[in-house]
């Protein structure tokens, strides 16, 4: 039976997807809430109203950012709206994050950054597998960010254009699994992270090939929500 957290009268994590695809929105929703549901926890999803249905290059990751702070903001500022005990930003380039983070007094948490800390504990070596070429500069950066430069692999690529992709779930399957078989094979990685909020599905099913430990970023930032809601609890408990 899962530990439930101990109440801090808020229970709502807001995941927003950075992306204006709604259903990789309500999928992502879907798949944090297996994690944070038993947690006592309930998400609420919500969807920018701007900007590309995929994110696929450094300019539309930077556009993202403001996107997510404006609807950050505005949920926010619902007075009759329940009270917001987290913020996940479902992007794997974690655009905004650290903007909204210091200027809010809540956990603010990355997919990206959740794949990475998950990936590199205890230093393992770690690869990343996704469709978005453009972004490899992107997700370098970002690992050097969490001071993970060291076990980090690479980042191996399907052959085939992400949006070709994200229309057959079938074809994203294969050409995924084949460049999670290139991070283990070619680079020695002992864990690979899936980099990619749209590909949520494909990962848990590459999960299930037991090639290697599959980093899931919306699993890896569900556990991070719950490490920090119960960490603040503990700081907050009279001792």
């Amino acid at each position: 039976m899962p530990q439930l957290l101990p109440y801090t009268g808020t229970r709502t994590v807001v995941l927003v997807n950075p992306n204006t695809n709604r259903g990789t929105t309500a999928m992502m929703a879907e798949l944090a809430r297996k994690h944070l549901t038993p947690a006592g926890l309930t998400v609420e999803s919500l969807t920018v109203g701007q900007g590309p249905s995929m994110i696929v290059d450094p300019v539309t990751l930077k556009e993202s950012a403001q996107h997510v702070v404006d609807m950050v903001r505005r949920r926010l500022a619902e007075w009759c709206a329940a009270p917001v005990a987290a913020v996940v930003i479902a992007a794997i380039g974690d655009p905004a994050r650290e903007q909204l983070g210091a200027e809010l007094d809540l956990p603010v948490i990355g997919i990206g950054q959740a794949s990475i800390v998950t990936a590199a504990a205890e230093g393992r070596r770690f690869g990343m597998a996704t469709s978005t070429p453009h972004l490899v500069d992107s997700l370098t950066e970002l690992v050097e960010r969490h001071g993970a430069s060291d076990t980090f692999t690479g980042v191996r690529l399907t052959p085939s254009d992400p949006l070709v992709l994200a229309a057959s779930a079938e074809r994203q399957y294969r050409e995924l699994a084949a460049a999670v078989r290139d991070c283990v094979d070619r680079d020695g990685a002992e864990a690979v992270i899936i980099a990619g909020g749209p590909l949520s599905r494909t990962a848990r099913r590459l999960a299930a090939l037991d090639l290697v430990e599959i980093v899931e970023p919306v699993p890896s930032a569900a556990t991070l929500v719950i490490d920090a809601l119960r960490e603040a609890a503990q700081e907050d408990s009279p001792s």
